[in-house]
Parts: structure tokens; sequence; C-alpha cells
């Protein structure tokens, strides 16, 4: 079974910075890593195939530092790596990050086959959880989201068995391979990496394509040319001013927290005329 692993570096989101004059992320003021929920989607890969056997492949799409996201996956346990990097890729939402990553799986199913896709829940970074389910529905195969158990998969039957995530707690899903699946980062736990496995790593180096590589890539739908999102503003979230004790009965309660939110209220509509 050959088990295929999306995967992006991202920013340290717990370090990074919001530049003021340009509102957007200042990715230089933090270390670049594996997104947090791709390194369960490796492990995950890791795991199942050591009980159906085959191999896993890491795919990622970014600048030439990306290699260092891909390394971290072959010391979890990926046995090859592909990056796809090429300034006509640069500024890329998730429609046009989705459809570079599908050309690039298209070419890898004309060599090798894809039998499982496997995406972390979202990036860190954006946080929209869109580029999965959107590589699936290019592909046309079932996306199944929000996974925290592949229970069981029939390799020769061609179908497998997850349980995903829900409001209410989890459903138990049944569908036929390929599917692409969105992980929770409950799905595992990321192991340790073995002493080989780090050595590997560190000497390894993924295969690098550009836009050239691949095959009847429609350049606009690339970058920035196919990319419709616009980011008008950023900011960095508030730092909680604390908790707020309200005595009295609860008709007196009821009554304090109206107030409190309808003065919430207003000040978020001054500042919205204001922007």
């Amino acid at each position: 079974m050959h088990i295929l692993v999306c995967i992006k570096q991202v920013p340290d989101t717990k370090i990074i910075k919001v530049n003021p004059k340009t509102n957007t992320l200042d990715r230089s003021s933090a270390p670049a890593i594996l997104n947090p929920y791709d390194a369960h989607a490796v492990e995950e890969a890791v795991r199942l195939r050591k009980i159906y056997g085959g191999k896993v492949t890491v795919l990622s799409m970014g600048p030439p530092q990306a290699r260092n996201a891909i390394r971290k996956c072959v010391e979890i346990g990926a046995d090859e790596g592909i990056l796809i990097s090429d300034r006509r890729f640069a500024g890329a939402d998730t429609l046009a990050t989705s459809y570079a990553l599908f050309k690039a799986v298209e070419k890898i199913q004309k060599t090798d086959g894809v039998d499982l896709i496997l995406c972390g829940k979202h990036a860190i970074d954006g946080d929209t959880g869109q580029t999965g389910p959107g590589v699936a529905r290019r592909l046309g195969i079932p996306p199944l989201t929000c996974v925290i158990r592949v229970e069981d998969v029939d390799v020769e039957n061609r179908t497998l068995k997850v349980h995903r995530k829900v409001e209410e707690g989890y459903e138990v899903i049944a569908s036929t391979l390929p599917s692409l699946l969105t992980v929770e980062k409950e799905i595992n736990e990321v192991s340790w990496a073995p002493l080989p496995n780090m050595i590997r790593a560190a000497r390894y180096e993924p295969s690098v394509w550009n836009v050239d590589d691949l095959d009847d890539v429609d350049i606009k739908q690339l970058g920035l040319k196919g990319s419709p999102t616009i980011v008008g503003k950023m900011w960095p979230p508030e730092k909680s001013k604390g908790a707020k004790m309200i005595s009295g009965d609860p008709a007196d309660q009821t009554v304090a927290v109206m107030k409190i939110f309808m003065k919430e209220q207003e000040l978020f509509t001054k500042a919205g005329r204001k922007n």
C-alpha cells in the first residue's frame, strides 16, 4: 500500500509576530517547523505501513528550506519525500495550493499509484482546513475530515473504516480507497525517533520538482494569479483581561452580563467604523 502524506513547513506561531506596518505575519520572527498536525499524519501513515506493508511518501509545497520539514518526516519514519518548489507557486492561497499539490499527486499516481492520502487537520499558520479537502475534490476521491482513529484498512477489497470527530462525540464511516483523511492530534502520539532514522534524516535529500516537472499545468491557477483570497487586515490576539466575578441573584447577574455584552458590542461596532 502506498500512503502519501501532504505536509507543510510553518512558522512557530507561539513565537511569530505581526508586522504592524503591513499587517502580515513576520515569518522571519519565528523558526520554521513541521506543522504539528502533519506530524501526527506522518506518524499514522508509518503505523499503517507497519500493519499493511507498502511505503510512505511525504509531499510538500514550499521554498527550498522546506526540505527540513521533509527530513523531519523521514526522522518520524517516512520512506521518501518530494518537494515542489518554484517562484511561480509563491503567494498561493488554499485554492492555488490544492491545485499545485493535486498536479504533483497526479504525477505520483502515474508511477507509483496512491492508495491513501493523509493530511493534518489544518496548518497552524492558517487554520482553514481547506487544502486537504481541496486536493480530494480535484482528485475525485472521498475526503474524510477530523479523523481520530483508523479502525481498519482492507487493501484487497479497497475499503477502510475510520472514526471522525463531531460535536456530539464521533462517527464511524466506511469509505473506498483511495480516500483522503485529515487527522486530529488525538489520533496518536508522535513517538521519539530511533537513532537510525535520525541519521538517515540528517543525510536525506528529497526530490525537488518545479512547475515544468508537472504535467498539463494551468499557470493561471498557481500562486497569486490563482489565489482569489484577499487578507484585508491582521492583528495579534489580545491578552485576556482576566475574569470578573458578578455577585447577586440570578436575575441581577443576567442584567449585569447583558450590560457588559452590549457595551462590548458598541465598542466593537465603533472600531469597525473606524477601519
